[in-house]
């Protein structure tokens, strides 16, 4: 059981990534911890769009920044939509950090639970990540994008079903640096009822 703990206690979101491919090995592993993620109703409606090509993430990458333009941001805007559409501006902006290998996690668009079987299915998947000694980070830039249209045509061809809705993406390579140290913990966020 430490070793769980010790597993989620020490998972950091990697953002830098050496160019080096994961195993098929690994990769199985870590879809597979995402298959048994626990989801409503056992439906494990989700579906796992894994993209390991170079030419198809740069594309992918240019639909997004292209996306980010058409944004509009005021004081209410989301503080990541923020720091993400200023990020895109820069030339050398991958919103998947370079990473080899993305795995884009969509569900049944009217599903009540898709959200949530999604981040369920994600968070085993970065798990499998770290203990496989892996880097991997949550992506929400195409779930952001997911109703845009040139962004939606080009999921559309990868496969991924026009009935669904993208919920979130991670990224998973091998860190090209050393483990981020753990940001401070929020305080008040637990309430006791006993």
């Amino acid at each position: 059981m430490t070793d769980v703990i010790e597993n989620i206690l020490t998972r950091r979101s990697i953002r830098k990534y050496t160019a080096q491919q994961i195993s098929d090995k690994d990769l199985d592993t870590i879809l597979e911890a995402g298959k048994y993620a626990p989801s409503g109703g056992n439906s494990q409606s989700w579906h796992f769009t894994v993209l390991q090509n170079k030419e198809k993430l740069l594309q992918l990458n240019e639909h997004i920044k292209s996306a980010f333009e058409n944004v509009e941001i005021d004081e209410n805007t989301y503080k990541s939509l923020r720091t993400g559409k200023e990020a895109s501006k820069n030339k050398n902006y991958s919103f998947y950090y370079n990473a080899p290998t993305l795995i884009i996690v969509s569900n049944i668009t009217n599903y009540p639970n898709a959200m949530a079987d999604c981040a369920c299915a994600i968070e085993n998947m970065l798990l499998a990540s770290h203990y496989l000694k892996l880097g991997s980070c949550w992506i929400n830039q195409i779930s952001w994008f997911d109703n845009n249209k040139t962004v939606r045509e080009f999921l559309t061809g990868l496969g991924i079903a026009e009935n669904n809705k993208v919920c979130g993406s991670l990224c998973v390579g091998f860190s090209d640096g050393g483990m981020p140290v753990a940001q401070k913990r929020k305080e008040n966020t637990v309430t006791f009822i006993k």
